[in-house]
């Protein structure tokens, strides 16, 4: 199941540069990839989105490089719900065609930290709500709920705890080969304690998506 981050490679401004970068586009399921060179916009650079992720026993691995706001580089955070974990990572370059390196992403911590967060998955719908819950650890201190809308294709929703990077990503829209393209991440940080419950990242393939415009 692929979730967030490509999400995660897709946010905030730019820094302005003198001319547009070429950068290599592709997509893989391993940890190199090749493809044609895309020319990106003059505000985005090279970038690699990485993401690890074990979802229901089944582990997967995704690369996306491409063209991405110089904002989202050096990127870093994770995701966990009942079912499994998903981790990202995003690394960059600055010259024509260049390869990022590959990305780290975060190790899991075992270590409780005392929030409590709604745990589900939802494959109809931008929100869902389960009295399943998950204890989260390390840094994942934040309850996240994260949408995502494809317009007329699909919408998905996941509930877990997560760390305060990815709770940062806010909401995204892009428009691609007609169709428009909704990401939502929403946080509390008080858990179910303080009565507070938000809804988790969506599907990692997605979010990676973004890399592409």
């Amino acid at each position: 199941m692929i979730s967030l981050i490509g999400f995660l490679s897709l946010v905030s401004a730019l820094t302005a540069t003198s001319s547009a970068l070429s950068c290599t586009q592709c997509m893989s399921t391993s940890s190199t990839c090749s493809g044609d060179s895309i020319t990106c916009s003059s505000r985005s650079v090279c970038g690699s989105t990485y993401t690890q992720s074990l979802v229901e026993g089944v582990r997967t691995v995704n690369l996306i490089r491409g063209c991405i706001p110089s904002s989202d580089c050096n990127f870093s955070g994770t995701m966990s719900i009942s079912q499994g974990r998903i981790a990202v990572g995003i690394s960059c370059c600055s010259t024509d065609n260049c390869t990022p390196t590959l990305p780290t992403v975060p190790t899991k911590s075992h270590n409780p930290n005392g929030v409590i967060c709604r745990s589900c998955i939802s494959a109809q719908s931008t929100s869902c709500y389960s009295s399943d819950t998950i204890r989260c650890t390390g840094d994942e201190n934040m309850c996240l709920l994260q949408g995502t809308e494809i317009t007329g294709l699909l919408s998905t929703a996941m509930r877990g705890c997560a760390t305060k990077s990815m709770c940062d990503l806010g909401s995204q829209s892009i428009n691609t080969g007609g169709s428009t393209m909704k990401f939502t991440f929403a946080c509390t940080s008080g858990g179910l304690s303080a009565h507070k419950v938000v809804l988790t990242p969506a599907i990692l393939c997605l979010l990676l998506m973004k890399l592409f415009l």
